[in-house]
C-alpha cells in the first residue's frame, strides 16, 4: 500500500529545511588581538623621584570604550562601525594603561609606579582619555588612527602639571584587513606612548618628592 500523500505545507517546510542545511557553512570564529605597543625608554640620567605615581586607565566613550575592532569607511564617514568577529583581547584603555605603567617603570622616573588595582597613597597621578582608536580601510593607502589625551596631576593639591594629545596615523599595509590594522595600531601607539614618556621624563625638574612636599 502507497504511504499518504504530503501536503502542499509540508512540502514547503522540507524544501525549507533542505535548503537551509545546503546553505550553512561553517560557523564564524571570533578574532582575538592582544593590543601590545612597544614604548621604546631611555631611563633618565638621575636618581628617580622619591615619590609614588599611579597609572590610571584612560577613559574612552562610543564604540572605543568595548573590545571589538572600529573602523570607518569613505561612503560614511560620520559613521563609526565595528567588525563583528574581529576582538581585542582586553579592552585598548586597559592595555594603554598597562603599558605606560611598565614603561614608565623601565623609565625610572618615580621611585614607584602603581597601576590602578594596586592599593597605595599616590603622589601623582597620571590620566588619560583614549578618544580614537580606528581603522580606516578605504583611506589612500589604507592605514590606522589613533588620538589620546594624557595629564599629570599632583595628587597633593589635585593641580595638573602636563596635558597633551598625541595622535597620528600608521599605514597598514599591501594587505589591508584586521589582523594587519590590529598589528599597525601596536605601531602607531608605540610611537605616540614613546613621546608621552619622553615628555613625562622632561618635566622631573617640576617633581618633588613625597617627603618634601610633606614639609
Amino acid at each position: 500500500m502507497m504511504g499518504k500523500a504530503l501536503g502542499p505545507a509540508a512540502l514547503v517546510t522540507i524544501c525549507l529545511t533542505l535548503a537551509s542545511c545546503a546553505s550553512k557553512g561553517p560557523a564564524p570564529v571570533d578574532h582575538y588581538y592582544a593590543l601590545a605597543p612597544t614604548i621604546q625608554v631611555v631611563p633618565g640620567p638621575k636618581a628617580p623621584v622619591a615619590a609614588t605615581l599611579l597609572v590610571t586607565q584612560p577613559t574612552a566613550g562610543g564604540l572605543t570604550i568595548g573590545r571589538e575592532l572600529v573602523f570607518r569607511s569613505s561612503d560614511r564617514p560620520g559613521e563609526v562601525q565595528h567588525y563583528t568577529f574581529h576582538l581585542w583581547s582586553e579592552p585598548p584603555a586597559a592595555a594603554i594603561a598597562a603599558a605606560l605603567t611598565a614603561a614608565l617603570r623601565e623609565a625610572r622616573l618615580f621611585t614607584f609606579v602603581i597601576a590602578p588595582g594596586q592599593r597605595a597613597r599616590a603622589d601623582y597621578l597620571l590620566t588619560g582619555e583614549l578618544r580614537r582608536l580606528e581603522h580606516l580601510p578605504d583611506a589612500q593607502p589604507p592605514q590606522v588612527a589613533a588620538e589620546i589625551h594624557l595629564t599629570l596631576i599632583d595628587g597633593f593639591d589635585r593641580k595638573p602639571l602636563f596635558a597633551q594629545t598625541y595622535q597620528g596615523m600608521e599605514p597598514t599595509g599591501p594587505t589591508d584587513d584586521p589582523a594587519t590594522a590590529a598589528a599597525s595600531f601596536d605601531r602607531l601607539l608605540g610611537r605616540l606612548l614613546t613621546d608621552a614618556v619622553r615628555d613625562l621624563q622632561a618635566q622631573r625638574p617640576r617633581l618633588h618628592s613625597a617627603d618634601t612636599r610633606d614639609l
